[in-house]
């Protein structure tokens, strides 16, 4: 029986490339797949023949001869190198590698499973807003799982070796062929380690790694804010069998300040002022981070009014010059008043009134606003 052309077989044309050759493949090969179709013996016929195609024109050299001379140019009956020849592929290769990233087995062609890289691990730091502008030098303690000591993190007694796995020859992985399937699984031997120890270490039963707490000095760069990380390289988890750690990240959360609140390089903050500097004006003193400031009330000032401070912000982290401090005045009025006060309150408001809100320009406003809304007179 003449076989079919191979590039029809995969529904390519003969100028395909190869990752177009690739893709038809995979689909067929999923959809044709035996143990997609059980008991279909037509779905097993079409999946040996895609495969078959594939295997040819997915090599250069087979490819240009099945071009040159069709099929005879690749008979295994009619020269050395053709399809099922002593130097073809078989089929788990060609799966593997179409699949591999499916599965997990990259092709299983060699190559010893690499050792885990330790966990990175994160620790929250709280620092004072004072702190966190200044920058500081601070002491953390974290829990981790650190090389064994005695070990040296082998896993292994002390004086006795590492041993590479004869289940799998230190690949770390199997292989396993169901019918014309065939994937890598991690080894039931060593789980994936690639190496067995016949006599573990007691320290840290042949992990290689115990736990442990570790302090460490962390320096706070000047201008960090909540949410900056700063990184410290290999203090995370130690890997297992004596691999790599992994990083440690530090979690900046600058706590609630009395005084300040922070946006960005800027800092803001409220001044309670009595109702007669605002009216008369005058100097007050207001804080800053690095000390006090006069700062110069106008007359006649009112409530919510933004003073702006140039330079006595934060200079941030990431480079730039210093933000500004924003002090917001809040008028406060008085209390627990004597009834030689509250006279004297009461002329003066007797006073402005009769002046027709010349004192109130805002009030008068305000209540006139209303009165046209609600059509008075």
């Amino acid at each position: 029986m003449a076989k079919r052309d191979f590039y029809e077989v995969l529904g390519v044309a003969k100028t395909a490339s190869a990752d177009e050759i690739k893709k038809a493949y995979r689909k067929l090969a999923m959809k044709h797949h035996p143990d997609r179709n059980p008991d279909d013996k037509s779905a097993e016929e079409k999946f040996k023949v895609a495969n078959e195609a594939y295997e040819i024109l997915s090599d250069e050299d087979k490819r240009a001869a099945y071009d040159r001379h069709g099929h005879a140019g690749v008979d295994p009956n009619m020269g050395a190198g053709g399809f099922g020849g002593g130097g073809g592929g078989n089929f788990s290769d060609i799966f593997g590698d179409v699949f591999g990233d499916i599965f997990g087995g990259g092709g299983g062609r060699g190559g010893q499973q690499r050792s885990s890289r330790g966990a990175d691990l994160r620790y929250t730091l709280e620092l004072d807003l004072e702190e966190a502008v200044r920058g500081a030098k601070v002491q953390i303690r974290v829990p981790t799982l650190a090389a064994c000591e005695t070990c040296e993190g082998t896993g292994a007694k002390k004086g006795t070796t590492v041993d590479t796995c004869r289940t799998c020859n230190g690949q770390g992985q199997v292989r396993v062929q169901q019918g014309f399937f065939s994937m890598a699984q991690t080894c039931p031997t060593c789980r994936g380690r690639g190496k067995t120890i016949k006599d573990p270490c007691g320290s840290c039963a042949g992990q290689g790694r115990v736990e442990k707490s570790k302090t460490l000095d962390v320096k706070i760069p000047a201008g960090v804010d909540t949410g900056d990380r700063i990184r410290l390289s290999g203090e995370g988890q130690a890997g297992a069998n004596g691999a790599p750690a992994g990083d440690l990240y530090v979690q900046v959360q600058v706590r609630d300040h009395k005084i300040f609140e922070r946006d960005g390089a800027d800092l803001y903050c409220e001044v309670p002022i009595s109702f007669t500097d605002a009216a008369l004006g005058g100097e007050l003193e207001v804080p800053t981070l690095n000390g006090r400031v006069k700062l110069k009330i106008p007359e006649g000032t009112q409530t919510a009014k933004l003073f702006r401070l140039r330079g006595k912000g934060v200079s941030p982290v990431r480079g730039g010059g210093p933000g500004d401090l924003i002090c917001k005045v809040a008028i406060e009025t008085p209390v627990h008043l004597s009834k030689r006060q509250k006279e004297l309150l009461r002329e003066f408001q007797q006073e402005m009134d009769a002046e027709d809100g010349k004192h109130s320009p805002k009030k008068s406003s305000w209540f006139e606003s209303v009165m046209s809304i609600f059509g008075d007179k």
